[in-house]
C-alpha cells in the first residue's frame, strides 16, 4: 500500500533504500467490482484523492455486446490496437494544461469544490458531510474539463465541462455523516444539489 501511495504521489518508489523512478507516463488504474468486495479493505482517503476521477461502468449495450460475442469467442481472438503511442499521450499531456480556461469556468470549479466540504459556507448540504475533497480535486477538475473541451475540438472548457465532470471527479473524495446516510441520502444525491447551484 505505502509503495503504491508512494508510486502515485513521487512517480518513484524506493526498494531497500534505492530509488528507482518509473517509466513516462505512468498510471495507476484501480477496479472494484461490487459483488466480489468481502475480504478486501477499502483504500485511505489519501490514496482515493490520488485518483483523477471514479467511473461506474455499465453493462454494455446491446450492440457492444455483440461485438464482445464474436471477437472472442471465434476461431480467431481479436487483439487490442494500441490507441496512441507513450510520446503522443505526454504531447497531449502537455497540450490540455496549455489550453485556457475562462474566469468563470475557475470560479464554477472553486465554488463546486468548496460547497462540497463539510462546514457553514455549504448551509444544510454541509452538515450532511462527513469529510470532502481537497485542493487536489480543484486540480484534477481543472485539468479534466480541459482534456475534455479537447477531446471534442474545443479551444476551452465550458462550465458544462464541469457540471459533466463533477460526478466522476468528486465523489471518491467525498462521504457524508451517519446521520446522512441513515436518511438514505448518497454522494451522488449531494453532488447533484451542489451541481444545481452551479448551473
Amino acid at each position: 500500500q505505502s509503495a503504491l501511495l508512494q508510486a502515485m504521489q513521487e512517480q518513484h518508489i524506493t526498494v531497500a533504500g534505492a530509488r528507482h523512478d518509473l517509466p513516462k507516463p505512468f498510471h495507476v488504474l484501480a477496479t472494484q467490482n461490487p459483488l466480489e468486495q468481502e475480504g478486501t479493505y477499502p483504500l485511505p482517503e489519501a490514496q482515493l484523492d490520488r485518483f483523477l476521477m471514479e467511473i461506474d461502468v455499465e453493462y454494455p449495450d446491446r450492440d457492444a455486446e455483440r461485438r464482445i460475442l464474436f471477437e472472442t469467442t471465434g476461431a480467431e481472438q481479436t487483439a487490442a490496437k494500441a490507441a496512441m503511442t507513450a510520446e503522443t499521450l505526454i504531447t497531449a499531456q502537455r497540450l490540455v494544461r496549455r489550453l485556457p480556461v475562462g474566469d468563470s469556468v475557475v470560479e464554477a470549479i472553486l465554488s463546486l469544490v468548496r460547497s462540497a466540504r463539510p462546514g457553514d459556507d455549504s448551509g444544510e448540504i454541509g452538515k450532511s458531510i462527513a469529510w470532502g475533497p481537497g485542493p487536489r480535486a480543484s486540480q484534477a477538475l481543472m485539468l479534466a474539463v480541459r482534456a475534455r473541451a479537447l477531446l471534442d475540438g474545443r479551444l476551452a472548457p465550458s462550465i458544462d465541462d464541469v457540471l459533466d465532470l463533477a460526478e466522476p471527479v468528486l465523489k471518491h473524495r467525498m462521504a457524508l455523516t451517519f446521520s446522512a446516510r441513515a436518511e438514505g441520502r448518497t454522494v451522488t444525491d449531494v453532488i447533484k444539489q451542489l451541481k444545481s447551484r452551479i448551473g
